[in-house]
């Protein structure tokens, strides 16, 4: 986890879908398995419920990162996961416009049993979260990789 100037911790958004993903997280917690304190959860019939200006949004608002763990071609709603692939360019391409660093937001397939790919997930973006540092959206990343590079 990294803080910034002001001892903020990063923070990651975890999306998680209620038939498949949020059953992972839950395994997980009922596992005890540790991972980082810095995530929050959402539970959700389906990512694709969310807009490109959902994420822009989260990342004005403190979120470092997102996790869109969905259940990938497992998805009961037809369409729902090939729509979400298809929005996901949209969004790295508004993320670029305000200087964030794709790396930021990651689509991935978890399943209900899936447990350490979950984890190692979270893991995933803490280390990309301990290169990027925390979103500053005054700056953006390419602003504060010049300046500290």
């Amino acid at each position: 986890m990294v803080d910034d100037d002001n001892g903020r911790k990063s923070r990651i958004l975890l999306i998680t879908t209620v038939l498949c993903s949020y059953a992972g997280a839950d395994t997980a917690g009922q596992m005890h398995l540790e991972y980082a304190p810095n995530t929050y959860v959402i539970r959700t019939p389906a990512p694709v419920l969310f807009p490109v200006d959902f994420y822009m949004h989260c990342f004005e608002n403190g979120i470092d990162g997102i996790i869109i763990m969905s259940a990938g071609s497992d998805c009961p709603y037809e369409g729902a996961y090939q729509k979400l692939a298809a929005r996901i360019p949209k969004i790295y391409e508004k993320m670029k416009e305000k200087g964030l660093n794709p790396k930021r937001l990651k689509l991935t397939a978890i399943c209900s049993v899936c447990t350490k790919p979950f984890l190692k997930e979270i893991q995933n973006m803490n280390q990309v979260l301990e290169e990027l540092g925390p979103v500053d959206m005054a700056a953006g990343d390419q602003q504060k990789a010049a300046t500290t590079g």
